[in-house]
């Protein structure tokens, strides 16, 4: 049985590396009982979203000064 930190773990390195089939197993058994990994999960996503968005906002520093 997978514990909590090792979840969160994988779940992190899955926004950087493709998962293998036992870890994508093993995470969705996990969450599937753990709220607190589904929650932090969720929570890691609206993160990736916040820091994307960020990211293609303009910079107002970068405009041409007249």
């Amino acid at each position: 049985m997978m514990n909590c930190r090792r979840a969160t773990r994988l779940m992190s390195e899955s926004k950087e590396r493709p998962l293998s089939a036992t870890e994508r197993m093993a995470l969705r058994v996990h969450t599937m009982m753990c709220s607190a990994c589904r929650r932090f999960d969720g929570q890691l996503d609206f993160l990736s979203q916040a820091a994307q968005r960020y990211k293609s906002k303009p910079n107002p520093d970068d405009e041409p000064k007249a």
